[in-house]
């Protein structure tokens, strides 16, 4: 990742003190801010933890040198990616991108006068399903339960669904990954970036909706596998899968499942969950709370 990053930047980074790196934030004439395990701080230029005052300060050079670095020179070949909001480089790590946005005929057209880039470090956790998977695949060739994961944000729902999702290809079931936001399989010119197994095939950046439909009609999956449920069209694309025989691996957003069961998107989907999976981070990310059979 740090290949990405203007050299200024780069050499910053390099030299900075800190834990494993997640992210590093450029924003215009702002301090420039790293976060690692122990959280986010700004940085000096001598390369040290700082407040923001003494912190450097990120350039126009440096924001112009890091686009160039991300898009190989050429914005206009990557214009349909940066539309999405963000970039996805080798490895899978990502880059979100703020700036002026351009619309044309009421839709997005292009994003102009970048102001920030946030760059997420890829991570993938093999073996974060481990405690799980029993539960989600009962007996070994038997079927898998759908499952929903829940939990408030950055509980490692994501991470767990990845691994869940390897796991349950590895036992030998056909999976499609309907990966809207390119978080799961993190693919980078068409190729996953991470471990999702070798019996899963990736929609990339395909909605919900065109994504089932695709599945449905090309892949044969035994299970689909998709990120962020909460819209109200959700509910009725999960009920066409399970009108297909298909099984479902999904997260949401919430605080538990006595609050999740009363939306109207679930309502929808016509039962069609048999196991709930609820994190937190009360041991760090990823905690598993509990584990509800519900089907």
């Amino acid at each position: 990742m740090l290949k990405f990053l203007a050299p200024a930047i780069r050499e910053l980074v390099s030299r900075a003190p800190l834990g494993e790196l997640e992210e590093v934030r450029l924003r215009l004439q702002r301090p420039l801010m790293l976060k690692d395990r122990t959280g986010y701080f700004y940085l000096s230029p001598q390369a040290q933890p700082a407040p923001s005052s003494r912190a450097y300060l990120v350039t126009g050079d440096d924001l112009e040198r890091t686009l160039q670095l991300i898009t190989e020179s050429s914005w206009y070949a990557w214009e349909q990616e940066i539309l999405g909001g963000y970039l996805t480089l080798p490895g899978g790590h990502r880059v979100g991108i703020a700036g002026q946005a351009v619309y044309s005929g009421g839709s997005l057209k292009t994003i102009r006068s970048i102001s920030s880039l946030n760059f997420r470090r890829a991570r993938e956790v093999l073996g974060a399903a481990d405690s799980v998977i029993k539960q989600v695949v009962p007996r070994p060739g038997e079927r898998v339960l759908s499952t929903l994961i829940v939990s408030p944000p950055g509980c490692g729902k994501t991470t767990l669904l990845r691994d869940l999702t390897r796991q349950v290809a590895g036992a030998g079931f056909q999976v499609v990954v309907i990966d809207e936001r390119s978080e799961i399989a993190s693919s980078y010119q068409g190729v996953p970036q991470l471990d999702v197994g070798l019996q899963t095939d990736v929609l990339d950046g395909y909605t919900k909706e065109l994504g089932v439909q695709h599945a449905l009609r090309a892949l044969a999956p035994q299970v689909v596998v998709t990120d962020e449920i909460g819209q109200q069209r959700d509910g009725w694309i999960l009920a066409e899968l399970a009108r297909s025989g298909v099984k479902v691996m999904a997260t949401c957003h919430g605080e538990g499942w006595e609050q999740v069961k009363r939306r109207s998107w679930l309502k929808d989907g016509l039962g069609v969950f048999e196991l709930v999976v609820i994190l937190s981070r009360r041991l760090g990310p990823g905690t598993v709370e509990s584990v509800l059979r519900i089907g």
